[in-house]
């Protein structure tokens, strides 16, 4: 589990292409904190280190994470979000994170206010649901808060201190982002459906 607070902006060594996925090499000042088999968020899709040294790790990413997540379109030189799974002592300070991409979305709006850069999202209708007002939700790892939405895009302010510290600072209008909702909204959809079904069909008869 995460918390979608990044703790170091790696960057991409190399990408080893496979016709069953990729191996990814990442350089970062993590490495002394990783061991082998640790789970890593990177870009907030949850990856396996399987080797470690002094400047980095390397994982393996199956075509499909590859086909379904930003991870795709990484090359040698590109900036990845990473951070490391939650100790049982550590502060949740973001949200509930699992590494569990729901889908990606394309940034369809970049304006600057002089301080915060508001960022806006292309809505997956599929996901458009868990998504609400100052609600949690997770783009390439980061946790944000949702500033304004609607049936097909979703807004988020961007601190300085984000700009700085993670890939979206780097962001273009097109780029595609890995999106990841709240877990706790989609356990209370699920729960909460039979019985929203069970009374609609009681009102149709």
């Amino acid at each position: 589990m995460f918390s979608g607070l990044v703790q170091d902006l790696g960057r991409v060594e190399a990408v080893e292409l496979g016709p069953d996925g990729a191996r990814i090499r990442v350089g970062t000042k993590l490495a002394s904190e990783i061991a082998l088999g640790d789970s890593i968020a990177v870009n907030g899709c949850c990856l396996t280190a399987t080797t470690v040294d002094d400047g980095g790790f390397t994982a393996d990413a199956m075509k499909q994470t590859l086909d379904l997540t930003s991870l795709g379109g990484l090359e040698a030189g590109t900036p990845v979000n990473l951070e490391l799974a939650l100790r049982a002592d550590q502060r949740l300070g973001g949200h509930i994170v699992q590494g569990h991409v729901d889908g990606t979305a394309e940034v369809i709006g970049l304006e600057g206010d002089g301080f915060s850069l508001r960022l806006r999202i292309s809505l997956p209708e599929a996901l458009a649901r868990y998504v609400i007002p100052q609600g949690s939700i997770t783009i390439e790892g980061v946790s944000l808060t949702v500033a304004d939405c609607a049936e097909d895009w979703a807004e988020v302010a961007l601190i300085p201190e984000t700009q700085e510290r993670t890939n979206l600072g780097n962001l273009e209008l097109g780029t595609t982002v890995n999106l990841e909702c709240d877990v706790v909204a989609k356990y209370v959809e699920r729960m909460v459906s039979p019985y929203v079904r069970g009374s609609a069909s009681h009102t149709d008869r």
